[in-house]
C-alpha cells in the first residue's frame, strides 16, 4: 500500500510541469524519490534530426524563455549534411573578456560523419577569416561575407573575421547521443526543455548520490549543480547552464562525471573540485567575463581527468591548487588533455599558489600532466600572474612531477610562455612555497611575438629552490630553446637541461 502511494506521488512530480511546482517542492522531490523530472512546458523553437544513411545531423531546440534575450544577430549560421537542406542554428549571445566585456556568439549541434557549415557575417565587409585552433587545419572558402567549410568529426572551434577575437563565433559540436535517460528512470534527475531556476534564496540544485543529472536538449538551468559529500554522480546532456553562481561543484565527493555540458557566464568558477577524488570532465565548454570566473579549479583533490574541454575564461582556465578555504589534503594524479584554452585574463594553465601552512609542513601537488593543448590566448599585464604554463609555488607547497607535452600556443597579447617560481604572494599566501622539482616541457611551440615578456625560472632562496627542469623541443618563433638566455632567472635553480 505504501509503495503504491509513493509511486503515485513520484509520478506526479515527474509528469507535472516544472513551472507548476514550487522550486522548493521540486528539490524535496529529488531528495525523497529516486527519479526526479523538471519538465518544462514552454514553447520550443527549432530542433531537427536528419540522416542520409552515412551521416547524422541533430540540431537542438531553444525555449521561448530565452529565445529573444540570448540571441546574437552578428552572424547567421546554417549547417547541413553534404548536399542536403540547410538547417538554421540559433546563435547564442555569450559575454567574454573582463577587460572589455563583449558579446560574442556561440552555436552548437550534434553530428556523425560529415557536415557543411555556412557562416554569414551580417554587418561590414569581410576581408579575411580564420578558423582556430590552427592545428585543426580546417580549410574554408570566403565569398561575399559568407564563409563555408566542412567538418568531418565533432570538435570545438572559433571562427574569426578580420582578426576580431572578441566578437567571434564559437562552434561547439558533439557526437549524437546514443542512450539518453528517460524522465521516469530511477536515479535520474531530469531537466526537460525550458528554463529552470532554483528555489528563492538558493543558488543551485543539490544532487544526491547515485544520480544521473540529465539536461535535455532545450533545457536552460540557471543554478549551480551542487555535489556535496556524495558519490557516483553523472552530469550530461545537451542543455545549458546559464549565469549560475558556479557551474558545477564537487566538494567532499567521489566518482563525479561531467560530459558535454555548456556553461554560459557563471559568476564564479565553471567547475570547482574541493577535497574530492575520481572526477572526469569531458567535452565541457564554458565562457566567463567576470573577476574570479575561472574555468576548472581543483583543490586538495586527486584522480582527475579533464579531456576535450573548451575553456574561454576571464581568469585561469585550469587551476590546480593544494588546500584552500576548508579543503585539506594533497593534490595529485591529474591529467588535462586534448583541450582548447583561451584565457582572456590570467593563465591558461596555473598551479600552486594556494596551500595550508597551519601544520608547518605544507602540502604536495604532484603527478600533473597537461597534454595536447591548444592555447588560443594569454593576456595578463600583472607580472605576478603571467605565464601560459605557470607554476607559482606558495604556501609551503611541494610541487613535483609536472609534465607539459604537445602544447601549441597561438597568441599571447601580453604575458609569458612559462613562469616557474617559488613565491610568496602577499595577497594570497601566508608563507613562501617549499620546492618545485621534476618539471618537463616537451614539444612546446609558440610563434614569434614581438612584445613577449621573458619567461621566468626562479627559486625563493637557498632552501626553497627549483630543481630538475627539462626543456625538450621547446620552440619560440621556430627556434629551439637551447639555453636560458632571455629567461628571467636567479641563483636558486639547479639541474636545468635542454634536449
Amino acid at each position: 500500500m505504501i509503495h503504491s502511494i509513493l509511486k503515485t506521488i513520484r509520478s506526479f512530480f515527474i509528469k507535472v510541469s516544472f513551472r507548476t511546482i514550487p522550486p522548493y517542492t521540486a528539490i524535496l522531490a529529488a531528495a525523497f524519490f529516486p527519479a526526479y523530472a523538471l519538465a518544462g512546458n514552454e514553447i520550443m523553437h527549432g530542433g531537427t534530426h536528419v540522416s542520409d544513411g552515412s551521416s547524422v545531423l541533430v540540431t537542438h531546440p531553444v525555449p521561448q524563455g530565452i529565445y529573444y534575450a540570448m540571441h546574437n544577430d552578428d552572424f547567421t549560421v546554417q549547417v547541413r549534411l553534404p548536399g542536403g537542406k540547410w538547417q538554421d542554428l540559433y546563435e547564442y549571445k555569450v559575454k567574454v573578456n573582463m577587460d572589455s566585456p563583449t558579446e560574442a556568439s556561440m552555436v552548437y549541434f550534434d553530428f556523425e560523419g560529415k557536415v557543411e557549415i555556412m557562416v554569414k557575417k551580417n554587418d561590414g565587409i569581410v576581408r579575411s577569416a580564420e578558423i582556430r585552433p590552427l592545428s585543426r587545419g580546417i580549410r574554408s572558402r570566403l565569398k561575399d561575407n559568407i564563409l563555408t567549410f566542412t567538418l568531418d568529426r565533432p570538435q570545438n572551434i572559433s571562427v574569426e573575421f578580420d582578426g576580431d577575437r572578441r566578437r567571434n563565433l564559437h562552434i561547439f559540436t558533439n557526437p549524437p547521443e546514443k542512450s539518453a535517460p528517460s524522465p521516469d528512470e530511477d536515479g535520474v534527475m531530469y531537466f526537460g526543455g525550458g528554463v529552470h531556476t532554483p528555489a528563492e534564496g538558493e543558488d543551485g540544485f543539490r544532487i544526491p548520490s547515485d544520480t544521473h543529472v540529465y539536461l535535455a536538449p532545450g533545457s536552460v538551468v540557471k543554478g549551480t549543480l551542487i555535489c556535496d559529500s556524495v558519490k557516483n554522480v553523472t552530469v550530461s546532456g545537451r542543455g545549458l547552464l546559464v549565469t549560475p553562481q558556479r557551474g558545477i561543484q564537487a566538494t567532499y565527493s567521489e566518482n563525479i562525471a561531467v560530459e558535454d555540458i555548456i556553461v554560459v557566464n557563471p559568476r564564479h568558477y565553471t567547475f570547482l573540485g574541493g577535497q574530492s577524488r575520481g572526477i572526469s570532465i569531458r567535452n565541457l565548454r564554458s565562457f566567463s567575463y567576470q573577476g574570479w570566473s575561472d574555468g576548472i579549479d581543483v583543490m586538495s583533490s586527486s584522480d582527475i581527468l579533464v579531456d576535450n574541454v573548451f575553456m574561454r575564461n576571464s581568469d585561469d582556465c585550469i587551476a590546480v591548487y593544494g588546500p584552500r578555504w576548508d579543503y585539506r589534503g594533497d593534490t595529485r594524479d591529474i591529467t588535462v588533455q586534448n583541450s582548447v584554452l583561451w584565457a582572456d585574463i590570467a593563465h591558461p594553465m596555473n598551479m600552486g599558489i594556494h596551500g595550508y601552512t597551519g601544520d608547518g609542513k605544507g602540502s604536495v601537488i604532484e603527478n600533473i600532466t597537461f597534454r595536447n593543448i591548444d592555447v588560443l590566448e594569454h593576456d595578463e599585464d600583472d607580472p605576478e600572474y603571467r605565464g601560459c604554463m605557470a607554476i607559482c609555488c606558495g604556501d609551503m607547497n611541494h610541487i613535483r612531477n609536472i609534465l607539459y607535452e604537445d602544447i601549441r600556443v597561438e597568441r599571447i597579447e601580453e604575458g609569458q610562455l612559462f613562469h616557474v617560481e617559488v613565491v610568496y604572494n602577499s595577497k594570497y599566501c601566508s608563507a613562501p612555497g617549499n620546492s618545485v622539482s621534476g618539471v618537463i616541457f616537451r614539444n612546446i611551440s609558440c610563434p614569434y611575438i614581438p612584445d613577449l615578456k621573458p619567461s621566468s625560472l626562479k627559486g625563493y632562496d637557498a632552501d626553497r629552490t627549483v630543481n630538475d627542469v627539462v626543456f625538450d623541443n621547446v620552440r619560440i618563433g621556430g627556434r629551439r630553446m637551447k639555453s636560458l638566455d632571455g629567461t628571467d632567472t636567479n641563483e636558486f635553480i639547479h639541474d636545468i637541461t635542454f634536449e
